[in-house]
């Protein structure tokens, strides 16, 4: 079965960089679209961006510029690069198989990335 697994999260001052990772296992990793999402307590997700099997990359323009996510197929990893990171920022992180529209996504447990 799919398994997504996030790790990286922490506690950062503003302005600092922290660099996520997703450790996939279940499925043809290099094979598909992987995406990042965050979500603050009370409010609903929020996309971050997604690379598809390809490696191309789109984000929102809330992060573009950034944000950034690259995958390594050797070693079942997606990456999340965050840089100048603000208050605002503080959420956890999920990785997920797919698009968040997809009938099929599927996300891992999270990270927790405070900003303070």
């Amino acid at each position: 079965h799919v398994q997504l697994v996030e790790s990286g999260g922490g506690s950062v001052q503003p302005g600092g960089s922290l660099r996520l990772s997703c450790t996939a296992s279940g499925f043809t990793f290099s094979g598909h679209t992987m995406t990042w999402v965050r979500q603050k307590p009370g409010q609903r997700q929020e996309y971050l961006g997604a690379i598809t099997a390809a490696a191309m990359t789109y984000y929102p323009d809330a992060v573009k510029g950034r944000f950034t996510i690259s995958r390594d197929n050797a070693k079942n990893t997606l990456y999340l690069q965050l840089n100048s990171l603000q208050i605002g920022d503080t959420a956890m992180y999920y990785c997920g198989k797919g698009w968040p529209t997809d009938t099929n996504y599927v996300r891992g447990q999270g990270t927790q990335v405070t900003v303070s």
